[in-house]
């Protein structure tokens, strides 16, 4: 499992004219599956993102968590995240995960951090063509990999 994650003011997500996921502060995240993933990497990368500690404290250091500061996670499933962009220029994903194994990650992925964050994450729809748009507090961006837990 890949993410991009950012830190926001705020985000949301239009589908078809109409705003299907929204938050205040917290995080965007962009995810993408590939077969290969199991629960543990959900777990991982659900635990990480309640975790991360990239929100100013007091001080205005990187110190406090999403669920620290009150904020809100908006997930929205991006398969490009898995591109090959190997031979020539138009890119390949035949490693992303097909829709039929990656809508069942997508949901088990939410329902996780639901869990681990203590209310449900916003999202966006999956496999729909999505308007996302962003407010990127810092900047702070990040790509997470559960293949690559550094």
């Amino acid at each position: 499992m890949r993410t991009i994650v950012q830190r926001v003011s705020r985000a949301g997500v239009v589908v078809a004219g109409e705003t299907v996921g929204a938050i205040g502060q917290g995080l965007l995240v962009l995810a993408g599956f590939e077969d290969a993933d199991t629960d543990a990497d959900l777990i991982w990368m659900s635990g990480k993102l309640v975790r991360l500690r990239i929100f100013p404290d007091q001080a205005g250091l990187m110190n406090r968590s999403v669920q620290e500061v009150g904020g809100g996670i908006l997930v929205v499933s991006q398969f490009t995240l898995f591109a090959s962009y190997q031979k020539g220029n138009r890119p390949s994903y035949l490693r992303a995960a097909r829709p039929e194994r990656a809508v069942p990650l997508y949901q088990a992925f939410l329902l996780r951090l639901e869990t681990d964050l203590g209310q449900a994450p916003a999202c966006g729809r999956f496999g729909a063509d999505m308007l996302v748009s962003l407010e990127n507090d810092g900047p702070v961006t990040l790509a997470l990999d559960s293949r690559e837990p550094e």
